[in-house]
């Protein structure tokens, strides 16, 4: 059996439940929430980055949505919006070369 200490999403205690698997539970403060969401980041950006199915892209999504709503990332959307008229999106699928000093 598989030992666990991390991040889960809402209705997976439910799951468990149903399942009839056992856990412990526990509420993480705000500040390990935060870090907890940007490791969450790290494994679902790494799971989509090998399978590149949309169903990983759907969970680094969820992450990031959740992340959005933390007080230290509330003004990230005017952020990405800021960039994308500064520097554009990436549409154009365009790739440089050279030399990064």
């Amino acid at each position: 059996m598989k030992k666990y200490n991390k991040l889960v999403r809402d209705k997976i205690p439910d799951i468990l439940d149903f399942k009839g698997i056992s856990y412990k539970k526990r509420i993480a403060t705000p500040e390990e929430y935060k870090t907890e969401l940007i490791k969450k980041l790290k494994e679902e950006t790494k799971e989509f980055s090998v399978a590149g199915n949309p169903e990983e892209l759907a969970d680094v999504i969820e992450v990031i949505k959740a992340l959005k709503k933390l007080p230290d990332y509330l003004n990230v959307e005017e952020l990405r919006k800021k960039k994308l008229d500064d520097r554009g999106a990436f549409n154009k699928r365009i790739i440089i070369k050279g030399h990064k000093d």
